[in-house]
């Protein structure tokens, strides 16, 4: 695939460009965790009900889904370099403007606001997401099942950083404040994205023909389709306890309501947050081993990818059981909940990284930008519909409801994923 502006542009060495493209990520989501963790934590401890703190992230979802058809066509259109660019000054932004909310402010003031700076920050990440994934794509080598290595590393890498993303939000939140813990990212951010515009190497692949049109915007590959829409479900079920259920179930039970004691939970949700992304992220990064991806045959991989997607269906169903027979809040509950979502954890990463696989492996090299993009906006739907229900199913019925609702997500994206066979 050539340059279309340049098109003797020598092109980059793989190796340097895949770390270049890879430390921005990391950055990205560095930020991405911290500043989720800022939000929810500040804005609960505001006394926000859950359906309102579902809101905050609402738009930041939204944003995703457009962003990732759009992304695809940029990336096409000015080059995966741009995007990347665009998608840290964003962030920047982001956070700049964060820094202005004024606690003064009324309830739905405050909401709309922070729902629209959140929305800007689910454009940068989906731009910077799609220009790195795509990127890897373009850069792996081809033999001796190198795309999944330099996938599964990438995505698990990632999702480590984010992880401590969630406990330097929380770390700053109780240390340093909301508004200065912001200001300090926005700054941190913009030293790495002059670093990446100076060392990036020149020659990054990704512009097609300069005639492409806007259209098809659908895979024309029906099993990019068919996962698009597995990983809908993946993320919903993930996201439904993830984003609200969880962390203000723990809030709840964890702080005594003091000043002291709502720093101690900070740290405590933060932590294992963390811990579970982190756990995640290393897990996706060794799915290569666990999973026999070199030099396995991708039909091979698909079938384990409906097999894991079945296995992920009874975990949610099963703590939701034990939340329902505990009724209220105790020391075999909290260790039996940690336990599950760190065993839905496990199994949720080798799906989400056999996901990730795949979607490149079906994608055509040349518009593997909009196929990707297409991918990853079925991931932002499922955030969002996750985002929503969490909210919702908890305010409605408790952290039982919350679980029961992923169940049935993971079950949709089961059924879905053994399409992929048809």
């Amino acid at each position: 695939m050539t340059d279309a502006a340049n098109p003797a542009a020598p092109p980059p060495n793989p190796l340097r460009a895949y770390a270049a493209v890879t430390a921005a990520y990391w950055a990205f989501m560095l930020s991405d965790g911290a500043l989720r963790m800022l939000v929810l934590l500040h804005f609960n401890t505001l006394g926000f009900t859950p359906i309102q703190l579902a809101w905050l992230f609402l738009l930041y979802e939204v944003a995703g889904i457009v962003t990732n058809l759009a992304a695809g066509w940029l990336a096409a259109r000015f080059g995966l370099a741009a995007t990347l660019y665009g998608g840290l000054a964003l962030q920047i932004g982001a956070l700049v403007a964060l820094a202005q909310l004024d606690p003064s402010w009324g309830v739905a003031a405050s909401v709309a606001f922070v729902m629209t700076v959140q929305g800007v920050s689910g454009v940068a990440k989906d731009l910077a997401k799609m220009s790195s994934k795509s990127a890897v794509k373009l850069l792996a080598p081809k033999e001796d099942g190198g795309l999944f290595r330099w996938v599964a590393l990438l995505t698990g890498s990632k999702n480590a950083v984010k992880g401590l993303g969630f406990l330097m939000g929380a770390a700053l939140l109780a240390l340093a404040g909301f508004q200065a813990a912001v200001w300090g990212m926005a700054a941190v951010l913009t030293a790495i994205l002059i670093a990446v515009v100076l060392f990036l190497p020149a020659g990054l692949p990704g512009r097609m023909k300069s005639d492409e049109a806007w259209g098809g915007w659908r895979s024309k590959d029906p099993r990019v389709n068919k996962l698009s829409l597995a990983r809908m479900f993946l993320f919903g079920a993930r996201d439904v306890w993830f984003v609200v259920g969880i962390p203000v179930y723990f809030q709840a039970v964890l702080s005594d309501g003091t000043a002291e004691g709502r720093r101690e939970a900070f740290f405590l949700i933060g932590s294992f947050l963390a811990l579970w992304i982190i756990a995640y992220g290393a897990v996706q990064a060794f799915a290569p081993r666990l999973l026999g991806g070199r030099g396995q045959p991708e039909a091979e991989t698909t079938r384990k990818a409906i097999l894991w997607a079945g296995l992920l269906v009874p975990i949610p169903f099963a703590l939701a059981a034990a939340t329902w027979v505990a009724g209220d809040p105790a020391a075999w509950l909290t260790s039996t909940l940690i336990g599950g979502l760190l065993v839905f954890g496990f199994v949720f990463a080798i799906n989400s990284s056999v996901h990730s696989y795949l979607i490149l492996a079906f994608g055509s090299a040349e518009r593997i930008t909009r196929d990707v993009g297409f991918y990853y906006m079925a991931n932002a739907a499922g955030r969002l519909i996750g985002t929503l229900l969490s909210g919702l199913s908890y305010q409605v019925g408790g952290l039982p409801l919350c679980l029961t609702t992923a169940g049935v997500m993971a079950l949709a994206s089961w059924l879905a994923a053994r399409r992929l066979s048809a």
